[in-house]
């Protein structure tokens, strides 16, 4: 019976992989009416006929070999809370493939630069070339050439004093600044009507605008870089020093703002020139990292910083830190001292891609990263007990450690 029993185990598991096979013979013989089965069908037709072109899966570069996903940390509005690592995607994180050690071009750091204490700027000086809308008076300096057709004796070449007057046969000296070649003429005319019935003088300019040479001279620099220009500073109480015109409030202005004030007031003191001014070298602007960091001290800011790079600058943090109070003090326009504190541990930590605190530093900025409160406590027990207590009244033959009792 037992030998029955186990030589009919054989033909039950055949015959149940025979029904099996039966079963699934005839599923497939039977027509495909699902949904999947039937676009999968459409599929297989089209691609007979041509319809679609299939591209096998390639590489995006050599530098970017599959899809990256990340955090696009886009604002979701005033009310909405941080984005999370939960919110990944494909983003183009590789978009110039080799050439993204290059950097991408980003938008302007500030929409309008306003000029500040130590900034150095090169006025640049050209001459307009324009006709002026009211006519040229004489300056000291500039050289006329006085004629009379009844005399020729009065006739000569003068140049007008620093006192602004010229010497002339028979009438000694006479004003000729703040006078134009023809009132100089009728002023003449009217001088010499003393000593003759019709004089007939002629005035001829030779060289005139000297105050304009004087002002090229000045600032003429074609022996070394090449150009007409002077390069100033802003001084600390904001102002510029340039030929002609003293002092020059520019701190707070646009490049833009400070060329129509000093043209404004070029064309009241010498016509005819045109001054661009530019931008040389930016004032310095630094950083203060102090607190539980490796290399506490001032930095440059070079350009766009934040917070976190402040603390990169400062090589890190120390084991300890409490990098959920950093505290940044700043001086507002008017000097006031204004602070914030921010949570950047998430951040400094990988658990947060998008945090809220992680803002831009400014111009003198100062960034704190505190003790945790662990770290205040060693210090108390070594300051109070340590060396406090133990240190007056030493316990002889026990050995105590009080630096340690933290630890307990």
């Amino acid at each position: 019976m037992k030998a029955m029993k186990y030589a009919r185990r054989p033909v039950l598991w055949l015959g149940a992989a025979v029904a099996v096979a039966g079963g699934l013979m005839s599923w497939l013989a039977k027509p495909a009416k699902t949904a999947d089965a039937e676009s999968q069908t459409a599929v297989v037709r089209s691609i007979v006929h041509r319809d679609v072109q299939l591209r096998p899966c390639q590489a995006l570069g050599p530098a970017a070999p599959h899809a990256i996903e990340g955090v696009d940390c886009v604002g979701r509005g005033c009310c909405s809370s941080e984005t999370g690592w939960d919110a990944m995607r494909p983003i183009p994180w590789q978009a110039f493939a080799q050439g993204e050690y290059l950097g991408h071009a980003r938008t302007e750091h500030v929409l309008e630069y306003r000029l500040r204490v130590d900034d150095q700027l090169a006025f640049f000086y050209r001459l307009t070339r324009e006709e002026t809308s009211r006519p040229y008076e004489l300056n000291v300096g500039d050289e006329i050439e006085v004629e009379s057709f009844t005399d020729d004796k009065l006739s000569r070449r003068v140049v007008v004093q620093p006192d602004g007057t010229i010497t002339l046969r028979l009438l000694g000296q006479v004003r000729a600044t703040r006078r134009t070649v023809a009132q100089l003429r009728e002023d003449l005319e009217k001088l010499y009507q003393k000593y003759y019935k019709m004089p007939e003088i002629t005035v001829t300019p030779i060289r005139v605008n000297t105050k304009l040479e004087d002002l090229r001279a000045t600032v003429d620099s074609r022996a070394g870089e090449g150009g007409q220009r002077i390069q100033v500073t802003v001084t600390p109480e904001g102002t510029v020093q340039l030929p002609a015109l003293g002092s020059v409030y520019a701190q707070g202005l646009t490049l833009d703002e400070l060329k129509r004030e000093i043209d404004e007031r070029y064309a009241n003191e010498i016509p005819g020139i045109e001054v661009t001014p530019i931008l040389r070298q930016r004032a310095p602007r630094f950083v203060y990292v102090l607190g539980e960091v490796p290399r506490p001290g001032r930095f440059t800011l070079e350009g766009p910083t934040t917070v976190m790079q402040a603390i990169a600058l400062a090589g890190s943090w120390n084991v300890g830190a409490n990098l959920r109070q950093v505290v940044v003090f700043r001086r507002g326009d008017d000097w006031r001292l204004l602070a914030t504190m921010l949570d950047l541990q998430g951040a400094l930590y990988g658990k947060r891609p998008c945090p809220a605190d992680e803002i831009w530093l400014n111009d003198s900025d100062i960034v704190v990263v505190p003790k945790s409160p662990i770290l205040w406590a060693n210090e108390f027990i070594d300051q109070v007990f340590t060396r406090g207590i133990y240190g007056v009244i030493p316990f002889q033959g026990i050995n105590i450690n009080f630096s340690k009792a933290s630890t307990l």
